[in-house]
């Protein structure tokens, strides 16, 4: 029997990401500001829909483009935020989304230009299609040059990815910045890949999508960071027709649909109002803001759920295996990135575990 595993499974079975967790299991009852996961329950309207749904029999395949009408839901509300008339696929998550996206663009040896930090999956779908990843750093304010992505761009580049509000970051790219790179893409005829996932939980401005500005810009998100259904899986990607065709040909030979009855309480869960839980994750960034010890450098983020100060010496790796000494739980910065000198916070969790938290980093500088 063959037991040669195919090279591009490496980065997946050597993760940062897995070692720390690995690591963590030995703690009985952690302090775990690590999981990047909202920390509330699904509003009970929309676990509603998705019963009924059930009980009614929308427990089959719907097209692998995605039920029609809510499809036709978001294409209505975002084609009136970005005037534009794109179309919609309905995925399996963000992921599911930036999969097909990926599939759709990037050929073996095209380049990807990433942002860093990054969210840890972006260089390894890249890898599984054999293209190649350029890195470009936004530290130390982890704003993205716009000319600095022009300067990276060559004649294999194909696309580059912005996600605002970031990952780890929590940093909302500056509108001027948005519009800049949503012209690059156009003007350079490569894609434009925007991960919006957190774009509901932005706290100081308005969320702008460069779709707006824009025709190379394919718009990848879902309702699983907004409304707590990480484990439902319901993503889609909004873009031009043809790249959105395309992604429909392959998710029909691979995922072949997202969750059908996901899907009708999505009809739900779209104009549902996250208000209060926008509010209250604000109000826990500015606490953490105001009592972390000023000697983490910090650069304000304004949005997601998550705070990515700088080591107070050392590297990151040393500093989170350090925390979880101390019964926390951190994400080091070389998970989401080529540096290791930050590390990753995330407040999305009860006021006691983030006050807790809290406390054993002030007490470890």
């Amino acid at each position: 029997m063959p037991t040669t595993l195919a090279d591009r499974t490496v980065p997946f079975l050597t993760s940062q990401f897995q070692r720390i967790f690995e690591l963590s299991r030995q703690l009985k009852q952690p302090v775990n500001l690590g999981v990047g996961q909202p920390h509330f329950d699904v509003p009970d309207e929309i676990k509603s829909e998705a019963i009924r749904a059930i009980q009614q029999g929308m427990n089959g395949y719907t097209l692998p483009s995605g039920n029609g009408d809510l499809r036709q839901l978001i294409k209505t509300s975002l084609d009136k935020q970005n005037e534009k008339n794109n179309d919609v696929i309905i995925a399996c998550g963000t992921l599911g989304a930036l999969t097909l996206a990926m599939q759709a663009i990037l050929n073996p040896d095209d380049e990807l230009l990433i942002l860093d930090p990054y969210f840890v999956a972006y260089p390894q779908l890249a890898g599984l299609l054999g293209a190649k990843v350029t890195y470009i750093s936004t530290y130390p304010h982890f704003q993205p040059d716009p000319d600095q992505v022009a300067r990276a761009i060559t004649s294999k580049t194909k696309a580059f990815i912005l996600c605002s509000p970031g990952n780890p970051t929590g940093v909302v790219a500056e509108p001027a910045r948005v519009k800049a790179l949503a012209e690059l893409a156009d003007i350079r005829g490569i894609w434009l890949i925007s991960d919006e996932i957190y774009s509901t939980f932005i706290y100081d401005q308005t969320h702008i999508s460069p779709a707006k500005y824009a025709e190379h810009v394919i718009v990848c998100s879902s309702f699983s960071k907004t409304h707590a259904l990480t484990g439902w899986r319901l993503g889609y990607a909004y873009g031009p027709a043809p790249l959105i065709r395309a992604m429909i040909a392959i998710q029909q030979a691979t995922f072949v649909c997202a969750p059908s009855m996901a899907q009708a309480a999505g009809m739900i869960a779209w104009d549902y109002a996250m208000d209060k839980y926008k509010k209250e994750y604000q109000t826990k960034r500015d606490w953490v803001l105001a009592n972390l010890n000023p000697r983490y450098e910090v650069t304000k983020p304004g949005g997601a759920f998550y705070v990515f100060p700088k080591c107070p010496a050392g590297s990151a790796t040393q500093f989170s295996e350090k925390a979880i000494q101390n019964n926390l739980v951190i994400m080091p910065g070389n998970v989401f990135s080529q540096q290791d000198t930050h590390f990753r916070i995330s407040y999305a969790v009860d006021d006691t575990t983030l006050q807790r938290g809290v406390e054993i980093l002030n007490s470890m500088v």
